[in-house]
């Protein structure tokens, strides 16, 4: 069997792998991304946070990406029943970013993907990674290319961007079970039809179901007159419904009335797709030669639209680790990024938590907010979850103490 060889193996081209090749270039390394799939293709996570044009402009692709058109967005917005509120990112705790983009992400991650190989990337479409070994010197992977040739190509320093693919953790028994619920989505794309100041662009719209706190939807608008609309529950409450998954999820949208109205005039013109049980983690974010990025290490739940900025995140510590360690020095890859990364995961799954246990529901639709509160949870919407100057990040406890105060 061919063997080749190169300084970084990322295996996957979407979001983390790109960037985290386009920070590595940057460097001087040597990178080849292999990707199993032919881009451009369809993949959902369409609502960037503010935070993430940090870490795409650390790669060197913001120009790609300005240019590329995509619908500008500014915050989010809530409805449940008669209640509803808003939040502009650019009125925040945390410096940075405030704004970003609404983004079909065949055509995002496609976007990423050039831009890593006019930085001097490698990038191989249709590409499959079947098999890993991390026991010798330097991680090896076998691959099988689109003519269904097999080589292998052996990596000073291995890193899995596969996202749900999550080829290392199936291939090295890394999974372990995720701790939240089972819960599935049924989304598409639609041509959206909604009138002219009826519907901020500039927002994507969460709306909860009327009846059941933990259903809510997502109405994701595009540049193009589009919009990506999903719902996520449950699976026993996905179960209810009958036919098609768009059937299904037309049926659970026609409950709630306020986005029921919004979408009256949508043509749905792409059969719905499934999701289900996508919440996943693994026993280590790293190893011996190699790191997991993004989903491919652990996905939490899209309903803050955080799985980007987590695997823009990843990308840049594992990219900073790896440019020590090639300098010389001795990197504690669980110091230096499994907890550096895990903290803000897990500030963000404090808020996802009590999203679905209605508490931060009652926190953001509660009719007396405290303007300095507000600025600190509209930072962490907008993902500055490793803010730590944030006393809502330093301490997500507190969110319980601030649920307290508004269920009173």
């Amino acid at each position: 069997m061919q063997t080749e060889t190169t300084q970084i193996l990322i295996v996957g081209a979407g979001p983390a792998g790109s960037v985290a090749a386009g920070m590595l270039r940057k460097q001087g390394r040597q990178v080849l991304v292999l990707e199993k799939e032919q881009f451009p293709r369809f993949s959902i996570g369409e609502s960037l946070l503010p935070q993430s044009m940090q870490y795409i402009e650390e790669a060197g692709f913001l120009r790609d990406v300005v240019e590329a058109g995509f619908q500008y967005k500014n915050g989010a917005a809530f409805v449940r029943g008669a209640r509803s509120t808003a939040f502009d990112f650019r009125d925040k705790f945390s410096p940075g970013w405030g704004t970003t983009y609404q983004v079909q992400r065949a055509d995002f991650d496609h976007v990423l993907a050039k831009a890593a190989e006019k930085a001097g990337a490698e990038v191989r479409y249709r590409h499959q990674v079947v098999a890993v070994h991390v026991d010798g010197d330097q991680p090896t992977v076998e691959v099988v290319g689109p003519d269904g040739a097999m080589y292998q190509v052996r990596a000073r320093f291995l890193l899995d961007a596969s996202g749900f693919g999550r080829i290392l953790p199936r291939l090295l028994n890394l999974e372990t079970p995720s701790d939240f619920p089972v819960r599935g989505a049924y989304f598409t794309h639609v041509e959206d039809h909604i009138p002219s100041g009826t519907f901020d662009r500039n927002k994507i719209l969460v709306s909860v179901h009327p009846e059941h706190v933990d259903v809510w939807f997502w109405t994701i608008p595009f540049s193009n007159g589009r919009c990506s609309q999903g719902v996520v529950a449950r699976t026993d409450f996905l179960e209810r419904y009958a036919g098609s998954e768009t059937d299904r999820l037309r049926a659970i949208i026609a409950e709630t009335p306020t986005l029921a109205g919004l979408l009256k005039d949508a043509v749905w013109d792409t059969p719905a797709r499934k999701l289900v049980g996508y919440a996943a983690n693994v026993k280590s974010l790293w190893g011996k030669g190699y790191a997991l990025l993004g989903n491919a290490g652990e996905f939490l739940d899209p309903v803050f639209s955080s799985g980007v900025t987590i695997a823009f995140k990843s990308a840049s510590l594992a990219s900073a680790a790896i440019a020590r360690e090639f300098d010389g020095e001795r990197v504690d890859w669980q110091r230096d990024y499994a907890d550096p990364l895990k903290s803000g995961v897990d500030a963000f799954r404090a808020f996802v938590e009590s999203w679905y246990a209605g508490g931060f529901q009652d926190v953001i639709f509660h009719p007396n907010q405290s303007a300095e509160v507000r600025r600190m949870i509209s930072a962490i919407l907008a993902g500055y979850a490793w803010d730590r100057s944030n006393p809502y990040v330093a301490e997500p406890r507190r969110l319980k103490t601030l649920e307290q105060l508004c269920a009173a």
